[in-house]
């Protein structure tokens, strides 16, 4: 053996690892990633072609309307007239910057708006602490948002003299405070409400059995618009003459028994999905019913239905508009109101009032069904692990 085969002969130990390899374009990356989802197939690849089609025909006069042609300054309605201005208008924005407090508070004092914002502030940072699934004691974080919120949220903005915090009366209240209250009421109420509910359905009590049953199949066999009215025009009827409800709670306690009934439903879904196998071995734990259910099948099961009690709260969000038929001044009414004074009589002002109100809408919809998503793959991954 020569001295160059030996050399050849000797081991070798690679001490830093390899850089992994980018996989090929075929495979991996942007071309991968359009051929497997968008040319897959001749179905595919049509459907595709129809969607670039129809966003082809859509996008550009859509943009044109609320970017290109659209007016973004302005103090009156002359700054939205094509006649005035010598070029086609698109979206008056200047309208809708120069109506946003109206749009946010209503009718709710100048003086007093500061309150406002601190209830804005401290519903973003309960939501903060509750969404953020790392978070540090997050028993603190939902005792902050299902009780002490609540009480503070009253306080700002109804007002409590003894205080110094005025009265507001609730008939000032408008516009998206209204809509979020009055959203936020039902999404707080109806979880819990309705985890009950469901547990009381599936009790062997039949007394217990039969309440829960009437209850939810009474609210979820009546229109939310008819619950709205009851709830305002009837409810006063048969009360005594010298007892009143204010007016923005009756449809309050409406919206939450009917969000309730239907998030019974949905929880109901969930437990029945469990295995009987999961009672069994928590049983053979030691452990007695309540914790069984409290430590083992609810939390499973409010896993699983996750995405029903999401599309239960954007339902909801999106149903408080029908607030305004029986006279609660919500962002919808602000913007119907606002749309005809005639200082902005203008030829798009009022499809930009609805265009404002759908781009809200749909920031707070879709924010919902995305956390709902990453809260879906984060579970799942902690399941499989």
């Amino acid at each position: 053996m020569t001295a160059s085969s030996g050399l050849l002969a000797q081991p070798f130990v690679r001490r830093d690892p390899v850089p992994a390899a980018p996989p090929p374009a075929l495979v991996g990356g942007p071309v991968a990633w359009i051929r497997r989802n968008l040319f897959s197939s001749l179905t595919s690849t049509a459907l595709t072609l129809a969607a670039v089609l129809l966003l082809a025909l859509i996008l550009p006069p859509l943009l044109r309307f609320l970017v290109f042609d659209a007016v973004w300054t302005g103090e009156n309605r002359d700054a939205c007239r094509p006649e005035v201005l010598g070029r086609p208008v698109g979206a008056c924005w200047a309208f809708v910057a120069n109506k946003i407090n109206y749009f946010v508070y209503g009718s709710y004092p100048i003086e007093a708006r500061w309150r406002a914002d601190v209830f804005f502030a401290l519903l973003a940072f309960g939501l903060a602490w509750m969404l953020w699934l790392d978070a540090p004691r997050r028993d603190l974080g939902a005792a902050y948002f299902f009780v002490v919120f609540p009480l503070a949220s009253y306080a700002l903005l109804a007002g409590v003299p003894a205080l110094g915090l005025p009265a507001v009366p609730t008939s000032l209240w408008g516009g998206m405070l209204v809509t979020i209250v009055v959203s936020l009421v039902g999404i707080v109420v109806s979880l819990p409400f309705g985890v009950l509910l469901a547990l009381g359905r599936r009790s062997r009590l039949p007394v217990v059995r039969l309440v829960c049953v009437i209850f939810i199949e009474f609210w979820r066999g009546v229109p939310l618009i008819t619950v709205l009215f009851m709830a305002n025009v009837m409810l006063p009827l048969f009360l005594p003459g010298d007892v009143t409800v204010d007016r923005l709670v009756r449809p309050l306690v409406g919206i939450a028994l009917f969000s309730s009934a239907y998030m019974a439903e949905i929880v109901r879904g969930g437990l029945q999905a469990m295995p009987r196998g999961q009672f069994e071995g928590a049983m053979s734990l030691g452990l007695g019913p309540w914790l069984t259910m409290r430590l083992v099948i609810l939390p499973q099961a409010l896993r699983i239905v996750i995405p029903g009690i999401v599309n239960s709260y954007i339902a909801l969000f999106k149903d408080t508009t029908l607030v305004s038929i029986v006279g609660i001044f919500d962002f919808i009414r602000t913007i119907e109101s606002a749309r005809v004074d005639p200082n902005w009589a203008a030829p798009t002002v009022s499809v930009t009032g609805y265009a404002f109100a759908a781009l809200f809408y749909f920031l707070f919809c879709f924010g919902m069904s995305r956390y709902s998503r990453f809260v879906e793959r984060r579970l799942s991954a902690s399941h499989a692990r």
